[in-house]
């Protein structure tokens, strides 16, 4: 048998996003007409599916403006949300790139312990490495136990060197180590694990900003991205996460992961209506293949239930 292609990992990673958006938009389209009654229940219909109310209301507007008065069939209801949705999605479906001059380009991978941070590390580092980049692993995350054995684990199953340091070390000498020996040998991308605590918003600021001023004094570029991996199954909470964050740390990108093990995928949409930050990828599964970049047409039609 086959292995499943992509498309097929989406399909199956959604399902259950798209079977209850699916499900609110079935009840919604009895009417046969989009007049002002059926347009509110469409847009409840896409906010109990997690989308959000501002993209719900937007989604609705275009709605208003595109088909408002005229029948309209349960397929086109959901064609005409998945245009929307994808509309949404478009501009923040970047792909992170390996731009950085002088090597190596840092990645600060940031998120709460149980996001998947870890593990997106690894798929991160294999999805570089794909692309024929090498690739440096640092475990910055010397608080929680078992963090820095787990992703030496995950260095080993990639063939990634590491820098590690004592379990609770400071991170910021063992970033200074990892930056110093990727620039030395002239690896491509660094990636650095780091803390998940959010309990002490200020204890964090500290170490990100120390972590900052260590990257600053060997390379004054750097980091040059901040990536928070948000784990998809927290559904509106990971909105709160993003704003937390984007305070604390700087974020310039986000992950979105476990979007196979949630109803709450739409999340995603509201995110990106919501704060305008690129989506680098989207995970889909366990293996080190399930991190990808996001095709926005192909997860709108997904995520509406007309792929």
């Amino acid at each position: 048998m086959s292995e499943p292609t992509w498309s097929d990992k989406l399909f199956g990673g959604f399902r259950k996003t798209s079977d209850r958006l699916s499900d609110n938009l079935t009840s919604v389209v009895g009417t046969a007409k989009l007049d002002d009654a059926t347009l509110d229940d469409v847009e409840d219909a896409l906010i109990m599916s997690d989308l959000g109310p501002a993209a719900a209301a937007r989604i609705r507007a275009k709605l208003t403006e595109k088909r408002f008065g005229l029948s309209i069939t349960e397929r086109e209801l959901k064609e005409a949300v998945a245009e929307e949705i994808a509309a949404i999605l478009r501009p923040v479906a970047i792909p992170l790139e390996v731009t950085a001059f002088p090597r190596p380009q840092v990645i600060l991978v940031i998120g709460v312990n149980g996001s998947g941070k870890t593990t997106t590390i690894a798929k991160l580092g294999h999805w570089l490495q794909e692309d024929d980049y090498e690739v440096m692993l640092a475990a910055g995350d010397t608080f929680r136990a078992a963090a820095i054995g787990q992703l030496k684990v995950w260095a080993d199953r990639i063939g990634a060197p590491i820098v590690t340091g004592p379990e609770g070390g400071d991170p910021a000498s063992i970033v200074f180590d990892a930056v110093k020996k990727a620039t030395d040998i002239g690896t491509d991308a660094l990636i650095v694990d780091t803390a998940g605590r959010l309990q002490n918003k200020r204890e964090l600021m500290d170490e990100l900003a120390k972590i900052r001023k260590v990257l600053g004094r060997l390379n004054p570029e750097a980091p040059h991205d901040v990536l928070l991996v948000l784990d998809a199954t927290n559904g509106q909470n990971a909105l709160g996460q993003i704003e937390i964050f984007k305070e604390v740390a700087g974020v310039t990108g986000l992950i979105m992961t476990k979007l196979d093990g949630t109803a709450r995928g739409g999340v995603l949409v509201a995110a990106a209506e919501q704060y305008g930050l690129p989506i680098h990828a989207i995970g889909v599964g366990e293996t080190l293949d399930d991190l990808r970049p996001f095709d926005p047409d192909l997860v709108a039609r997904v995520i509406a239930g007309v792929a």
